[in-house]
């Protein structure tokens, strides 16, 4: 769909559709709602009297009368309380309007800017919104397939900030389309998305966007000493990639950032095997690294002043006759020994090698993403990421990043204490540090292979999947983190 902007008057616009935002216990009593309640002959006040629309988010109402205005249909987006509008709401309408419109089989739709936020944030963030509203996991069937006549939206804006709105819209489509890359990545099922196939999406980026790309085999690997990584790799007959994006300014930069994520693109847990209830999902285990190589897409356009690594792990975990077993040791990159108590915590495993060749690499900060554990769920459900890190001053940054994307990140601590559930008897450390503060511990194992380089960890196991379709998403992959990881670089 064709994202633009349009300076003339609303009712001047000739579309399918208007879309247009009412706050909670607003009333048409002044200014654009007025003037669109007069030309639709005070229909919008009849709805807000008779309780049938009252501007609570993700509500809509559908008008097909539009009187005095060249737009065929009308359509009411609740925006909710006033106090408590921020720019994703802006994003979730605009998400709002393009499924509910796809449904009533329009083809374009204008979509009116009246929010009193900056006029860039606003474009881009509708222009996310609208593009990611639109993805659906239905590349398998062979019908019944959600078909789209979408082909425009327009953001109505002012004429003194058109240029304005231009810019953040063709930021928010750099950026929504790289994420519903990542999602196409991760909805592939794992018999296709092999580690192999994933090193060739990301050849793929980077040829089409001028990245440079590197991709170790599994003799380089054991050249390199990553016997964490291939310990996890050893089950399985597909061959492990540690797949490496890099993306240079054009003036030179002491700064290098690495974006490391897990893509274990089919977990089985080894032998420590997952139950069968929901192992279906596992294919979505390499959701961190398709969103590494969705963002390094993004960046690429983009164009940040820093040096950018997406580094990307890739391997199965399956219970082969070579499979790795409880109770054996392996060594890492770093020579750091580890017990491998439970095969199914394999994702800390393969980003242990991959963040200290990230530091090999000569990353400055180190930002990391995984469907690294269970136990983020039950700590907070699928509303918000888990982040922890060893510098307080790169978690903030990377909070902030989040907070301007409009996604929602929680710090949990990181206490040199339950470094003492991560002790092994027989190696330097172990993989798993039992039940309690499980994402912690996750987290201060890959801690280990960082040393003293600014690190942070983002476990999306709770928020890399919508179980269920929202007014504005659909259900499957959410591309979680795209667009913090572009934002905290670009």
């Amino acid at each position: 769909m064709e994202v633009k902007a349009d300076s003339r008057k609303f009712y001047e616009i000739e579309c399918d559709a208007l879309a247009v935002s009412v706050f909670e216990g607003e009333k048409p009593e002044s200014g654009v709602l007025a003037e669109l309640d007069q030309r639709i002959g005070g229909v919008l006040t009849s709805l807000i009297e008779t309780g049938e629309f009252i501007g609570k988010a993700s509500e809509s109402a559908y008008v097909h009368s539009t009187g005095e205005m060249k737009a065929r249909r009308l359509l009411l987006l609740g925006a909710g309380k006033r106090d408590e509008f921020k720019a994703d709401n802006v994003r979730r309408m605009a998400g709002v309007a393009a499924r509910t419109l796809r449904g009533k089989k329009a083809r374009t739709f204008a979509f009116l800017q009246r929010f009193g936020l900056d006029a860039s944030e606003c474009a881009q963030a509708a222009t996310e919104g609208a593009l990611l509203a639109l993805f659906e996991p239905d590349k398998y069937h062979t019908s019944d397939k959600t078909e789209s006549h979408l082909d425009q939206m327009m953001i109505a804006t002012d004429g003194n900030e058109l240029d304005a709105t231009k810019t953040g819209i063709e930021r928010g489509r750099i950026i929504a389309e790289a994420t519903n890359f990542g999602r196409e990545v991760i909805n592939e099922p794992s018999n296709v998305m092999t580690p192999t196939e994933m090193a060739s999406k990301a050849a793929e980026v980077a040829k089409a966007y001028g990245l440079t790309l590197d991709v170790l085999d599994e003799d380089q690997m054991r050249e390199l000493g990553m016997g964490s990584l291939l310990g996890v790799a050893q089950g399985s007959a597909e061959p492990a990639k540690l797949i490496v994006l890099s993306y240079k300014p054009k003036t030179k930069s002491d700064e290098t950032v690495a974006i490391v994520g897990k893509g274990v693109t089919f977990d089985t847990g080894g032998i420590s095997i997952k139950p069968a209830d929901g192992m279906e999902k596992m294919k979505y285990d390499m959701a961190g690294g398709a969103t590494t190589i969705a963002a390094m897409r993004a960046i690429a356009q983009l164009k940040p002043s820093v040096n950018v690594l997406g580094i990307v792990p890739a391997t199965e975990n399956m219970p082969g006759g070579r499979a790795q077993r409880p109770g054996d040791v392996v060594r890492a990159m770093t020579g750091k020994t580890i017990e491998v108590i439970n095969t199914d915590a394999e994702g800390r495993l393969i980003l242990a090698d991959a963040v200290a060749y990230a530091r090999k690499l000569g990353a400055t900060k180190i930002v990391d993403l995984a469907t690294l554990t269970g136990a983020v769920s039950i700590a907070l459900g699928d509303v918000y990421v888990a982040i922890l890190g060893n510098n307080q001053e790169w978690i903030d940054t990377v909070i902030a990043a989040a907070k301007k994307s409009g996604e929602k990140f929680w710090q949990l601590p990181l206490d040199k204490e339950y470094r003492e559930q991560i002790k092994s008897e027989i190696a330097d450390i172990k993989n798993v540090g039992g039940r309690k503060a499980g994402t912690i511990t996750g987290a201060y194992f890959i801690r280990e292979f960082v040393e003293d380089t600014p690190w942070v960890h983002l476990d999306i196991a709770g928020t890399a999947w919508n179980e269920s379709t929202k007014p504005y998403l659909a259900i499957g992959p959410t591309g979680v983190c795209v667009r913090t990881l572009v934002n905290l670089v670009c």
